[in-house]
């Protein structure tokens, strides 16, 4: 410190910092400091550098420290904290850590009483929407919202338009109360701009209970005729922006979005909000385990132990999962590894990206909150996530990436492309038979919302007849109606076995149509204005008090006036109960009935598409994998079952993507090279670019004009077939008999010219480094290479080799080589089920496509086994798990016991016994406790 420099920061605002952790050096450059500040006058001010709150926590300090300058805790060394003193300490402590320098303490309160900055007035401004002259914002807005009420609604003159135009001058005058109308023109905006470049766009949450947001074209649900209530979406009591949810095609198309923002408001006028990504699951345990200098091996069994069990009984404890991995509990370092994974359970780990919050700012965002670049090129980062935006008022809009809708718009392209048909989505026939009937049916593998297992025990229950019913359907197997034990009532009232009774008879215009349950958030906030008299405002106050970041005081107020309110409406007490008791067990989960219908409307249009275009919607869904509730492999059985011919990977054929081929029933799909495990992207296209110049003369021919080949791609291309449609050279006993015909390779012979063709020539293989591979004589000249001494392989190797390179086969399903002697055990396959009757004893067998342990289910299990017919599902008790868990959890094939459950056309096991079943060696995959 140079007592010249003091005048440049004010002698007041200048202190000595003093900090007191029993450490010799820290201590000696302590009294270094109270040297100088003697000398120079100036104040002394105790602090601690606090690291973590707690004494304890300081392992999981050194555990960090190793994690990010990359050592272990042997040889961090200096790195690692002395002591445990950087905790949060109390003014108790620190007087008396201090009792030799009392000013030092009382200069911290003087100073603290002087900062007086506040983060409630950032200056933040939203950005002006560029107006024609002479035109405010609001009148623009008013204009486009009328040019979009006339195309949706009809004429102005219209008698049925009039309801919706009150509606819309209603919502209009509240977002120029509240001086919104430039928000609402960016977003629609961005939407015009996804419309002119044929991006498919859709907005969805809340916005869709607006009528505005639906003249815009902002959202694709009309609110007027759902009857939809526009306080959930805006209020003037709420006090806060509106949030608006534009769902986008994942991939390229939404990134064409998100760069349209920030060329429209600049580099430093947009930015995405951060998320920030904490210490989960297995990341945790790997970090840790390497911190603390455990075995590879060790630690990739202990990482395997943490589960991601969305319930946990009694019995899910750590001593009872180490002893299933072979693992001691009571060893000191298994012990310290578990204890710090629990530590650092969702401590943060690093920032990210939001999956798609964007923020604008009039001017520059670095001015109200620091930026950073993002790893990805193009974009910037603000260091605050969503919450902290919300909080500090800064406006944010979603453009989230959605793999249905890039589904939508790939099947779009393709049907386009295969033909010749345009279709649009928003002019879908309505009610289409055969779309209810698989929906009836639960045929509904690959569509949107309506595809999980619980989902397909519903369906054949309700028996969806109308749009609406999807709605009901997408809504219904959620959390809330689940906890708040709704579903049942309804199916029951659905099916005409209970009557629909509506609470109260002032709600049954709220309750009708749900025949007196209430299954959305929506319907909630109208009893509460129907039953108490609570304005739209206090409506959403109340679902606002009852849901995620709810307080018990907040609560019991709203609750209060809830009451009170209903007493005025003379409510019985008895019925009071009953809608407080609705009201309080759902509004923490309850699903908005916009939210829904948005969702059913992408649900209606999958299934459409799967219905009538099978061929364009399952290559579509297979080139945006990963999505959805199943792996590509059950996919694929599905397509196949529904009679569509599936083709295997072709280097001679396969593009990248997946592609449709003409074939005299229509159109067979042809599995893209981007199912080839391992082999690049760009590679592939250099492939597709060769063969369209001249096909591959061999597989040699192949190697030396796309050099960039690696041996393991060539290798894994021969594994799995796809090396096999080149033609091989003529063998010498074909051409002393003149036989011009070219022999086809199996997978071995394609195995055996690779090795060829990756190295340089053995005493086994003719040269070929050479050759000029343009002409056929010079192919010709590959005279011993033309076939292997390989046998070919078998139907089990192949199985093997197509799961290990693809992770699918377009052959037989595995259990299908199999029947005959599954049948001779008395195993069932998965259709023969619906034709049986109830309370039958029944053995089933098959892979494991998806295990799930819903919170909700007390400790089931429930797993879908697939064969060659299609899929049968199992219920496990908790006490069978417990029994036999290891299985359940790690075999892939099992054979499962027990007594069929067959009502209402839902098909189900009950297991009562469960075992392994070794049928082959592939190694399939399954979706598990997602």
């Amino acid at each position: 410190m140079r007592s010249e420099t003091l005048p440049s920061f004010g002698r007041e605002n200048v202190y000595i910092e003093l900090q007191r952790h029993f450490c010799r050096e820290e201590e000696a450059r302590n009294q270094a400091a109270l040297g100088i500040a003697r000398k120079l006058s100036l104040p002394l001010l105790a602090t601690n550098g606090v690291c973590h709150a707690f004494p304890h926590q300081r392992e999981v300090l050194d555990v960090f420290t190793c994690i990010r300058h990359h050592h272990n805790l042997n040889t961090a060394g200096r790195l690692l904290a002395l002591n445990s003193e950087r905790h949060l300490k109390s003014p108790a402590e620190m007087e008396l850590l201090f009792s030799d320098l009392p000013e030092a303490i009382a200069n911290t309160q003087i100073l603290s009483s002087r900062l007086q900055f506040t983060l409630k007035d950032l200056g933040y401004q939203f950005p002006k929407y560029p107006v024609p002259e002479g035109q405010s914002q609001m009148q623009f807005l008013r204009e486009r919202t009328h040019e979009g009420m006339i195309t949706r609604y009809g004429s102005h003159d219209a008698t049925g338009n009039e309801r919706a135009r009150k509606q819309i001058e209603r919502e209009l005058d509240l977002i120029d109360k509240l001086d919104l109308p430039g928000y609402f023109l960016i977003v629609w905006d961005i939407v015009r701009f996804c419309r002119e470049h044929n991006i498919l766009v859709q907005g969805r949450g809340s916005a869709a209970n607006s009528a505005v947001c639906y003249a815009l074209g902002i959202t694709a649900i009309d609110p007027i005729g759902m009857d939809l209530l526009f306080e959930r979406f805006l209020s003037e009591e709420r006090g806060e922006w509106p949030d608006i949810d534009l769902d986008l095609p994942s991939g390229d198309q939404r990134e064409r979005a998100i760069q349209y923002v920030y060329e429209r408001y600049g580099k430093l006028g947009a930015a995405m909000t951060a998320n920030v990504i904490t210490y989960r699951g297995r990341s945790a345990a790997r970090e840790i385990g390497k911190a603390l200098c455990i075995e590879p091996e060790i630690l990739n069994r202990l990482a395997g132990l943490v589960g991601t069990w969305e319930y946990k009984d009694a019995n899910d404890t750590l001593a009872r999962q180490f002893h299933d991995a072979g693992l001691d509990a009571r060893h000191p370092l298994i012990r310290k590894f578990f204890d710090l994974c629990v530590l650092v359970q969702d401590l943060p780990r690093h920032l990210g990206q939001h999956s798609g919050g964007m923020v604008v700012c009039q001017g520059q965002l670095d001015s109200i909150v620091p930026l950073e670049p993002a790893t990805m090129p193009g974009r910037v980062v603000v260091q605050w996530d969503k919450e902290d935006c919300t909080d500090m008022g800064i406006v944010k809009v979603d453009l989230l990436g959605l793999g249905m809708m890039a589904v939508l718009e790939d099947s779009l392209t393709i049907i386009t492309q295969n033909y010749g048909e345009v279709i649009d989505l928003g002019r879908l026939p309505a009610n289409d038979l055969a779309v209810y009937d698989a929906l009836q049916k639960a045929d509904t593998v690959g569509m949107f919302q309506i595809e999980s297992r619980a989902q397909m025990a519903c369906l054949p229950r309700l028996r969806p007849k109308c749009f609406y019913d999807i709605v009901v359907q997408v809504a219904i197997i959620r959390p809330g109606p689940i906890v708040g034990k709704m579903v049942h009532p309804y199916l029951k009232r659905r099916q005409g076995r209970e009557p629909p009774n509506c609470l109260h008879p002032s709600l049954e215009p709220v309750l009708a149509r749900t025949l007196g349950v209430p299954l959305f958030q929506e319907q909630l906030l109208r009893m509460s204005m129907i039953a108490a008299g609570f304005t739209g405002g206090e409506a959403e106050e109340l679902r606002r008090a009852f849901g995620f970041k709810r307080s018990e005081a907040r609560m019991k107020e709203v609750e209060k006036k809830l009451r009170r309110g209903m007493e005025r409406n003379h409510i019985d007490p008895e019925t009071q109960e009953r809608i407080v008791q609705s009201i309080v067990s759902f509004a923490l989960y309850g699903f908005p009935e916009s939210h829904a219908a948005s969702f059913a409307l992408l649900a209606y249009a999958s299934a459409y598409l799967k219905c009538h275009y099978l061929p364009a919607f399952t290559a579509a869904l297979l080139n945006n994998e990963p999505m959805g509730f199943y792996h590509p492999a059950t996919i694929v059985k599905d397509a196949q079952r529904h009679g569509l011919k599936v083709t295997p990977i072709d280097v001679t054929r396969s593009d990248w993507p997946c592609k449709l081929e003409k074939n005299d029933r229509g159109f067979a799909l042809r599995l893209g090279m981007r199912y080839a495990k391992g082999l690049r992207e760009d590679v592939t296209q250099e492939i597709v670019r060769q063969r369209a110049l001249r096909p591959f003369s061999s597989i040699d021919d192949l190697k030396v004009r796309v050099p960039d080949l690696q041996k393991s791609e060539l290798t894994t291309l021969a594994e799995i077939g796809a090396l096999n449609f080149i033609e091989l050279p003529r063998s010498v006993r074909q051409m002393e008999l003149g036989n011009k015909r070219r022999a086809r390779s199996h997978r071995r012979d394609a195995l055996w010219q690779v090795e060829r063709a990756a190295r340089s020539a053995g005493p086994l293989l003719q040269p070929c480094d050479e050759l000029d591979f343009n002409t056929e004589s010079s192919a010709d000249a590959l005279l011993s290479g033309a076939s292997s001494p390989l046998l070919p392989m078998t139907a089990e190797e192949r199985l093997v080799a197509d799961f290990r390179g693809t992770g699918m086969t377009v052959g037989p399903h595995p259990m299908a080589y199999h029947r005959h002697n599954l049948q001779k055990e008395g195993i069932r396959s998965a259709t023969e089920l619906h034709n049986l009757p109830n309370g039958t004893l029944v053995r089933i067998a098959g892979s494991v496509i998806a295990r799930q342990r819903p919170g909700t289910a007390k400790g089931f299990v429930f797993l879908s086994l697939e064969d060659e017919t299609g899929i049968a599902n199992a219920i496990i008790t908790p006490q069978l798990f417990e029994r036999s868990h290891v299985v359940i959890v790690h075999q892939q094939f099992l054979v499962i016991e027990g007594k069929l459950q067959n009502q209402e056309k839902v098909v189900s096991v009950k297991a009562e016994s469960v075992r392994p079943l070794n049928i082959t060696q592939a190694e399939t995959t399954s979706h598990d406790f997602h």
